[in-house]
């Protein structure tokens, strides 16, 4: 059973930080380089929003539901309530972290996923940022914290994160690439097939539960994700699945059956057989060589 975390403190306690927040709607954490070592969190669900700016990602080798971005200098992750999500944070990462709930908003309309390009109900958004972007938009964290911080009123606060959302929103680092922009139709179905695999691997493993939130056939996809990548689809599913195992194996000290179950397999047998398939060496093999 993957764990949900509905309330902000009791997502905060699972992690090595002193750090709550006040209020049960919002919290903004500054994440300073690390006394503890590396941070890994196992795949997990929360039922609030997330903001974070990240800095010191080159050095850090940060990876946000494993995919890599140690070329970065730093970036921006945004994520909706509800999504599988898993990190890997290096010790010298540090920068602004945001949760919040929609109700610390009483004063606005919208869904906040209609209004906003970066919160998707489908999967979590990151973002590469150049140095000159985080430039730009420390401010405008620092903003939002500043008011957090000073006042027991978090009105000010949350009207303040709603005016940093809306400034997001007008920046340019979410419109799509001149590469995007000419993306074929078989390239852009390729694009969200990826990111639906990246955040429901654990919970959907058939080509068909792809192709059903994607609106084709079975076939369609294959024959899509085959003709762009070179490869067959069911491969990326269970690449980021075994990455995902990888990780539980490497950073925790769970054992391989919670793993198992932890992965939605229906048995820890029939998660070595697929680790060995893949991996070519069973769970205890790999865990002893790492």
């Amino acid at each position: 059973m993957i764990p949900y975390y509905d309330d902000i403190n009791e997502f905060l306690a699972t992690l090595p930080v002193s750090y709550r927040t006040l209020n049960p709607l919002f919290g903004c954490y500054r994440l300073m380089e690390s006394k503890d070592g590396d941070v890994y969190k196992p795949p997990f669900k929360r039922g609030f929003y997330f903001v974070g700016l990240l800095t010191n990602a080159q050095k850090s080798k940060i990876t946000y539901d494993n995919t890599p971005t140690n070329d970065l200098s730093s970036l921006i992750v945004f994520q909706s309530p509800g999504l599988v999500y898993s990190f890997h944070r290096d010790i010298s990462t540090s920068g602004y972290l945001i949760y919040f709930k929609s109700q610390c908003f009483p004063y606005f309309q919208p869904t906040l996923e209609s209004e906003f390009p970066f919160f998707s109900i489908q999967h979590t958004d990151f973002y590469k940022l150049t140095n000159e972007k985080f430039v730009e938009l420390l401010p405008l964290f620092e903003d939002v914290f500043s008011a957090h911080e000073k006042s027991n009123d978090y009105t000010i606060a949350s009207l303040k994160l709603l005016t940093l959302l809306y400034q997001l929103k007008e920046l340019a680092i979410f419109n799509n690439d001149a590469q995007g922009r000419m993306a074929n139709p078989q390239q852009i179905l390729m694009k969200k097939f990826v990111i639906l695999v990246n955040t429901h691997y654990i919970e959907k493993n058939k080509v068909n539960d792809y192709a059903e939130m994607l609106s084709v056939s079975s076939n369609h996809l294959s024959q899509t994700v085959k003709m762009v990548s070179g490869r067959n689809a069911l491969s990326y599913i269970n690449e980021r699945l075994i990455r995902e195992a990888k990780s539980l194996i490497q950073y925790t000290d769970l054992s391989i059956a919670e793993i198992a179950y932890r992965l939605d397999f229906s048995d820890p047998a029939n998660f070595g057989k697929f680790f060995k398939k893949h991996v070519r060496e069973t769970p205890i093999e790999f865990r002893k060589r790492r």
